[in-house]
Order: structure tokens, then C-alpha cells, then sequence
């Protein structure tokens, strides 16, 4: 059997690196972009190459941007006095999807594991110390996992991050829109009774 030429075994093993991009994928995609238009597969890698010299994080919050500070930062609609503390930069696009969260953020970078060597010091912490003392933040709302890792980095951040007049808050974790009882999982059901609250 004839085995592909080297520049798409090689573009298969690059796209393969991707995330969520398994062998199969990557080599269907790989034999795709070599047949396209050379116009098209040109812009996609311009595109590539732009975004990746365009995109950086804020340095005030941790989100993606183009323009420092970035626009959540810069909104004055914003409410400064609460902010939503998330893992990673995508996390906060995630949340603003969802069009009800009026505050800004604070992205941590990672979350405490001492498995694999991450610690309170790596991740973006004293940051969000030192925003404590220069922005009017009433309301810090903590929107980590709730695996090991996320429980554990956010105790660590109640406990760190106490001080008079601010209120540390968690999301509600519970089970999906659309979701039943018989889908989830124990720790789901033990969120979900433990975030209960009284309808109205």
C-alpha cells in the first residue's frame, strides 16, 4: 500500500496536535486543503498567521484581545464592582455568550494541581490581589469546575481572598437545561441539592 507523500504526513501530524482533532480527522483534513484552491488554502494560512500576531491577552484581566486594555475592560457599562474569576481566556467567551453576566473578569490561567506541579504561584493570583486594591470590587464570583482541581483552587481562593466589605461568591452547579435526574452523575445530584434554593 502506497503511503502519503511527506508534506501531508507532516501537515496530518501538525493538524493532529490540534484539540479535538484525532489521526482520522487531521489526515481527511490534510488531503482536503491539499486539493482546495490555493487562493483559499493561502488564506486560511494568513489567517492563521494574523490571528496568532494579532491576538494577545489583557493584561488588566487575562482575556483574549486585539486592543490593550481589552473592550470588557474598557466598557464603562461594565459593572467594576464585580468580577467573574474563570480558568482560561475561552471561559470568558463563553460566559458572554450567554449575554447575562454584566461584570469583567479575571482570568486565573489554571487551576491548583499539585499533581502536576501547579501551585497558588503560577497562576495569575497576586494579579487579581493587586486589582483589589486599586479597582472598587464589592463581589468576586468564582466560575471554576467542579472536578478536584476546581474545588480545590476555589477554597484556596475564598480563604486568600477574604477581606471586609467583599463578598466571594460560586456559580450554581446543577444539572443542564433539558437534562434529567437519570443522566447525571452523583457529584452533579450533590451540587444541585447543595445550590438548592426557594422558588418564589
Amino acid at each position: 500500500m502506497a503511503s502519503l507523500p511527506e508534506p501531508i504526513l507532516q501537515l496530518t501530524a501538525a493538524l493532529s496536535r490540534l484539540p479535538g482533532i484525532g489521526p482520522r480527522s487531521a489526515e481527511r483534513l490534510a488531503l482536503h486543503l491539499v486539493q482546495s484552491d490555493p487562493a483559499a488554502v493561502r488564506l486560511l494560512a494568513d489567517s492563521l498567521v494574523a490571528a496568532r500576531e494579532r491576538i494577545q491577552t489583557c493584561p488588566n484581566c487575562g482575556a483574549l484581545t486585539e486592543t490593550i486594555p481589552c473592550g470588557i475592560c474598557a466598557d464603562s457599562r461594565r459593572d467594576p464592582s464585580l468580577v467573574c474569576l474563570v480558568e482560561r481566556a475561552v471561559d470568558t467567551i463563553s460566559l458572554e455568550k450567554s449575554g447575562t453576566f454584566r461584570g469583567r473578569y479575571h482570568v486565573l490561567g489554571g487551576k491548583i494541581s499539585p499533581m502536576n506541579g501547579v501551585g497558588p504561584e503560577d497562576l495569575r493570583i497576586a494579579g487579581l490581589v493587586e486589582r483589589l486594591a486599586r479597582e472598587p470590587i464589592t463581589e468576586i464570583v468564582i466560575a471554576l469546575g467542579t472536578d478536584v482541581e476546581g474545588d480545590a483552587t476555589s477554597h484556596y481562593l475564598a480563604r486568600h481572598l477574604q477581606r471586609p466589605g467583599l463578598r466571594i461568591s460560586r456559580i450554581a452547579h446543577g444539572l443542564p437545561a433539558g437534562s434529567g435526574l437519570e443522566f447525571a452523575d452523583e457529584l452533579t445530584l450533590t451540587h444541585a441539592l447543595a445550590g438548592r434554593r426557594q422558588m418564589e
